[in-house]
């Protein structure tokens, strides 16, 4: 059996959004893919706000770290999906990519507000990625299906 090929999410701390992406294309298309995220200037923590939206949705990504892009440079990535503007200029060419995706959204680590207001910003935002993603899951479910059809 052929491996799972892998995707990489990138944002530029890895703390926020590169993991809202993971935890989502995970439950999604797990049976799919190896699912990885890093960041190009790594902040070294996942933020505690993100933990919690995705809890909500029963996803846990507590376990989550903050890694750096580095880590990644000699593992094959059959797709790079960065998901904030600078991760896209900082993102380099990984070993067998065959894709690249760039899809920025608001970076939720911003909101101000009270706890409450900032939660807001980190549910909207992990459900404009979870329509995304799985907008994209659904797109290569029918590309698999149609190449066995063949």
């Amino acid at each position: 059996m052929n491996p799972k090929p892998s995707v990489l999410i990138l944002c530029t701390g890895n703390s926020c959004r590169s993991h809202l992406a993971e935890g989502l294309l995970r439950s999604a298309a797990g049976d799919l893919f190896e699912v990885h995220s890093a960041g190009s200037k790594p902040a070294g923590y996942v933020h505690p706000l993100a933990i919690r939206v995705m809890q909500e949705i029963g996803i846990d990504i507590s376990a989550h770290r903050s890694k750096s892009m580095n880590e990644f440079l000699t593992t094959p990535m059959e797709t790079v999906i960065t998901v904030c503007g600078k991760a896209d200029q900082a993102c380099p060419i990984f070993p067998g990519q065959v894709n690249r995706h760039h899809w920025p959204f608001d970076d939720p680590a911003h909101a101000t507000g009270t706890e409450e207001e900032q939660l807001a910003v980190f549910r909207r935002v992990r459900n404009e990625i979870r329509i995304k993603l799985d907008a994209y899951v659904a797109g290569r479910r029918d590309a698999l299906k149609a190449k066995s059809k063949n």
